[in-house]
């Protein structure tokens, strides 16, 4: 069992002015970050179906079948620009490991790129790239490592693989996901919530215009002044889009909860009591806490995808961040020693 193996996580200690879940959540957001370590991507587009491409910023070591690869997935209205992104690719590089920092559908000024729009449990995305990835590119140790929404997707993703994910899957990690929509959408619509639901509804708006500009006439804007929440937009758009009942219908459907027990791989979540939006409950659920394969740390303090601890020489302090690299680098290490052992074992073939 290798969850067995990976060793007891550093406690998280917030930066002495950051306790409260509202200050960090804030500071995350707003606080500009610098990576002047992370070389310039490659450019990388993935063709998912008719009319859906998705593009992926990547960042390559010379032999990238041999190294370990993150494929990162941001949040709601995030992109591969977003500052966790970037972060996760900075550590993740100078530890030798390559990065995949995905745009979700019509994210990052994709919108010309897909005809549709996303929803907060599409996993097909994802699925497609670990696909080619591991066929064309020959990768054999893929983590998939999303924040938020992203880490829905990782979550939900391992649980529809079940005991069937592709061997070069080692792992998934989630920080701050909304494993529940649906309490995460009620949560964000508390009073003292509004300025973030104010945020993701304005962004949301902008991109229904931006998908106006090149694809004319697919969807119907008349209602999108009159939406204030981001449930609205949800029953306006998104549920119907994609075929479900009603706003409830979608969150509930598509929140990794309901596949959380069929997780079959090494799965670390890392998520705060104090996040303002993503309550802590669910996450003591029986269907995490009865899988083995579930490393779950729920800190104090941390926010909504925030955890910046005390910055040191070497550290900016993004606690989360390291974390997830640390958890691919044991797991690559246990894949290295298993496939060491299995050449080991194989007979020598003697040339005819």
């Amino acid at each position: 069992m290798i969850a067995g193996m990976i060793e007891p996580m550093d406690e998280f200690v917030p930066r002495a002015a950051l306790r409260g879940g509202h200050r960090m959540t804030l500071y995350g957001w707003a606080n500009p970050r610098h990576f002047p370590r992370l070389p310039e991507p490659k450019l990388r587009y993935f063709d998912i179906a008719p009319q859906t491409r998705v593009l992926a910023h990547c960042h390559w070591h010379p032999d990238p079948w041999d190294r370990p690869t993150i494929l990162a997935l941001h949040g709601l209205n995030g992109s591969s620009e977003s500052h966790y992104m970037r972060g996760i690719a900075t550590k993740a590089f100078d530890k030798g490991m390559n990065v995949v920092r995905l745009n979700q559908r019509n994210c990052g000024q994709t919108e010309h790129l897909s005809a549709g729009l996303f929803h907060s449990g599409l996993t097909a995305d994802a699925r497609q790239v670990i696909e080619e990835l591991s066929t064309v590119d020959g990768l054999r140790s893929i983590v998939v490592a999303g924040y938020s929404l992203g880490g829905n997707l990782a979550l939900k993703l391992a649980g529809e693989y079940a005991d069937a994910a592709p061997a070069t899957l080692i792992g998934v990690a989630s920080v701050s996901p909304i494993i529940e929509i649906g309490e995460c959408t009620r949560a964000l619509e508390r009073r003292e919530n509004i300025l973030y639901e104010w945020n993701f509804v304005r962004e949301l708006k902008k991109r229904m215009v931006r998908k106006e500009r090149y694809w004319p006439g697919l969807f119907d804007l008349t209602k999108l002044n009159a939406i204030r929440t981001v449930r609205q937009f949800d029953n306006v758009f998104t549920a119907p889009h994609f075929g479900f009942k009603d706003a409830e219908d979608y969150y509930y459907r598509c929140s990794a909860m309901r596949v959380v027990h069929k997780i079959g791989v090494p799965a670390l979540i890392i998520t705060a009591d104090d996040d303002p939006f993503v309550p802590s409950e669910p996450f003591r659920s029986p269907a995490i806490a009865a899988n083995p394969h579930i490393e779950l740390h729920i800190t104090e303090h941390g926010g909504h995808c925030g955890f910046v601890g005390a910055r040191t020489a070497d550290d900016d302090g993004y606690w989360a961040e390291t974390r997830i690299v640390e958890f691919v680098d044991r797991l690559h290490a246990v894949r290295d020693r298993s496939t060491s052992a299995a050449s080991d074992s194989d007979p020598i073939a003697v040339p005819c």
